[in-house]
């Protein structure tokens, strides 16, 4: 019958084939019965044979001889393990010579049979003792009765309704189900041992805006573009197997995305060449009968070795790709960037132990000098939070309080900042009580403003450190404050009513709505870096020289100069930030700059370090803070 078999051959194992005038054999098994038992033995409806010890047919019944397209009578003497495949893997020959042996009760399993004629048929086939002749494990079996049961009916409509449980009925692809079965089965082989190249990529795309289709013409006509998107993607795998070997699986995985999985991939290349070839088979419109409808995908791919790798891995990839490509803009493909997910994985990581390393204080302040343009005293600090994670090291806050406004919990974690800032303010002003007391800035998220009662926040905190209130500077970016109206207004009316002083942080980057500059209860500008960065000479070759020399630049003067003579009109001080050359310090001071700030006076140091410079000073300029702490 069908198959090759796996283990010994059956003949010679056990023992030669019966002849039909063989007298020894043949006929004893079923003389011995009853003539009525013979009658029913040839006439049922089930298929049957009689198996002798050796494993031979001593005879077979007339509907085995049918359902085999046999005579029967020509069976007998046959190796019955042959007659229905029983040798073709070692599992089912072990538990078959089990039986025979009487060492096992019974033997149940399915098989592909071929028919005399050619046909093929499935089969559910049984092997147990005869009645009667033993099988209770005691070795003394002398027949086995072989059955046999036509199950094709049966296999043909399991295999229709595995084809709908594996399929989706809109696009009729192979749905999630069978796009990770088949995901997991090639990984787990390993191709490369039979010549594959033991690799495997999945282009895993989504249609851009396709919940407007829905929203606007309705779900008969989105799964009608549904069903053309899963026809141009399978004529565009059939493509690209005409170069490649192995036609890539296309899947509908739900909603409107879709996967292609192409196994024993040949590298990046293969995979960019499809992803490219799905973005062009997807931009003509396409024509559902009186719309004409047009949509773009976004592609995330995603090629690698298969050893290692599990289906959840690889689709996690996938969609962090896909989601790449749609934030990179739409209508394309990205390849996955090992090192671009290795920062969203920190970033999740970040996002994920934000709070509670606020409750395991992990988080300190370090304060950075604002200085005085005209005498170099240090007029106040500037808190800036530093993030001691215990995986990651001493993290800036730029690593970190985009993801705490985004989760909420910089609340929690600018009420810290606030009260652990005030406190050291009046730390310094008690240690040093001979001299002027110098102020703290707080940076101000907008989501304080809006999820926390911030002027009680204030009030409470100047109330327990004894601060007072035009020691405490604000800081709130441009962008959050200009155009501010309700609650954001009132708010900042109440902090400066308060007596506290509101600065306008990065001023010239965003709006820089000067009209409405002048109604905001605000004492304070600080000039965005950008500007004084190149607030500085312009190198230009010099001709009675072989090197070059440096001319001002007017413009860039001319720019801060308006700005801070505006300021000053509008009773406004001015700090400039990023200050970095004694130049810079000389010019900002020329055209009346108040403070500046930046690493020609001090980095960002700890709060020990802050004390050592108060008392300093060197009219005209920043030498006492430098000598105070320097650059470390």
């Amino acid at each position: 019958m069908n198959g090759t078999s796996e283990g010994p051959a059956p003949a010679a194992d056990l023992g030669p084939a019966v002849t039909e005038s063989d007298e020894s054999l043949a006929p004893r098994a079923v003389r011995t019965e009853p003539p009525a038992y013979r009658s029913v033995f040839t006439t049922a409806p089930l298929a049957m044979a009689v198996v002798d010890a050796e494993g031979l047919v001593v005879s077979a019944n007339d509907t085995l001889g049918a359902l085999l397209g046999t005579d029967p009578d020509a069976l007998a003497g046959s190796v019955a393990a042959d007659l229905v495949d029983l040798a073709s893997d070692a599992g089912t020959w072990h538990a078959y010579r089990e039986v025979l042996r009487g060492h096992r009760a019974r033997l149940r399993c399915t098989r592909r049979l071929k028919r005399a004629d050619g046909h093929s048929l499935w089969a559910q086939v049984t092997v147990e003792p005869l009645a009667g002749s033993g099988g209770s494990g005691d070795g003394d079996a002398t027949g086995l009765l072989l059955s046999v049961a036509d199950v094709s009916a049966r296999r043909e409509l399991q295999a229709r309704l595995r084809h709908l449980q594996m399929h989706d009925p809109v696009t009729r692809l192979p749905n999630r189900a069978l796009f990770f079965e088949r995901l997991t089965a090639a990984l787990e082989a390993e191709s490369y041992e039979h010549g594959g190249t033991g690799r495997i990529g999945v282009c895993y795309l989504d249609l851009d805006g396709f919940k407007a289709v829905n929203d606007t013409h309705g779900h008969r006509v989105g799964d009608r573009l549904l069903a053309a998107v899963a026809e141009r993607l399978t004529r565009c795998a059939e493509e690209a197997a005409q170069a490649r070997s192995g036609v890539p699986l296309v899947a509908r995985l739900g909603g409107d995305e879709f996967a292609l999985l192409v196994e024993d991939s040949t590298g990046t290349d293969q995979l960019a060449d499809l992803a490219g070839a799905v973005l062009t088979a997807l931009q003509p419109p396409f024509e559902l009968s009186d719309r004409r409808l047009s949509v773009t995908a976004s592609v995330g791919v995603v090629e690698r070795h298969t050893a290692g790798t599990t289906p959840t891995a690889l689709m996690q990839a996938a969609d962090t790709t896909l989601y790449w490509a749609k934030a990179d803009g739409r209508a394309r493909w990205t390849l996955f960037d090992p090192e671009r997910n290795a920062n969203r994985m920190t970033r999740q990581a970040l996002a994920a132990t934000l709070r509670p390393a606020i409750e395991r204080g992990e988080f300190a302040l370090e304060y950075q000098p604002l200085v005085g343009m005209e005498d170099g005293r240090v007029r106040g600090v500037e808190a800036l939070i530093r993030w001691n994670h215990p995986q990651f090291g001493v993290l800036a806050p730029n690593r970190f309080i985009a993801l705490a406004e985004e989760d909420g919990s910089i609340v929690p974690l600018g009420r810290w900042i606030l009260r652990t800032a005030c406190h050291q303010a009046r730390r310094w002003q008690l240690a040093h009580p001979d001299e002027p007391p110098i102020f703290v800035s707080v940076n101000v998220a907008v989501r304080q403003v809006w999820d926390s009662d911030l002027v009680a926040d204030v009030a409470r905190t100047l109330e327990e450190t004894g601060l007072a209130p035009q020691l405490l500077q604000l800081e709130l970016t441009e962008s959050a404050v200009m155009g501010s109206a309700g609650r954001p207004l009132q708010v900042l009316k109440a902090l400066s009513d308060m007596g506290v002083h509101i600065a306008i942080d990065d001023f010239g980057t965003g709006y820089s709505n000067l009209a409405y500059l002048s109604r905001l209860p605000v004492s304070v500008l600080k000039l965005d870096g950008a500007f004084v960065r190149g607030f500085q000479y312009e190198a230009v070759p010099d001709a009675a020289a072989s090197g070059t020399a440096g001319v001002a630049n007017p413009a860039d003067e001319v720019i801060v100069e308006a700005m801070v003579q505006l300021a000053h009109r509008l009773g406004l001080t001015v700090t400039a930030e990023c200050v970095e050359t004694s130049d810079q310090a000389s010019r900002l001071r020329r055209i009346g700059c108040d403070t500046g700030q930046g690493w020609l006076y001090s980095r960002p140091v700890a709060p020990d370090r802050i004390s050592a410079l108060l008392g300093h000073a060197e009219p005209g300029g920043p030498a006492g803070v430098q000598a105070g702490v320097g650059n470390p």
